[in-house]
């Protein structure tokens, strides 16, 4: 399963990066990205699709 951000609908709000940093960061656009070998299956990975305040953030 692969994490999939869409980037229109994603504000920038940064709370997926506060909920899991080992996964989740900020690209240049300020927008959020997937960081390059992050560990997909954390636990807070699911907390932060969960707490995206667009639903930018899915699995696939």
């Amino acid at each position: 399963m692969a994490i999939k951000i869409d980037e229109e609908a994603c504000i920038g709000c940064e709370l997926c990066v506060q909920i899991c940093p080992d996964v989740f960061e900020m690209n240049s656009d300020g927008k959020a990205s997937v960081k390059p070998g992050a560990d997909e299956s954390l636990e807070c990975v699911d907390e932060a699709i969960d707490s995206c305040p667009t639903s930018a953030i899915s699995k696939e």
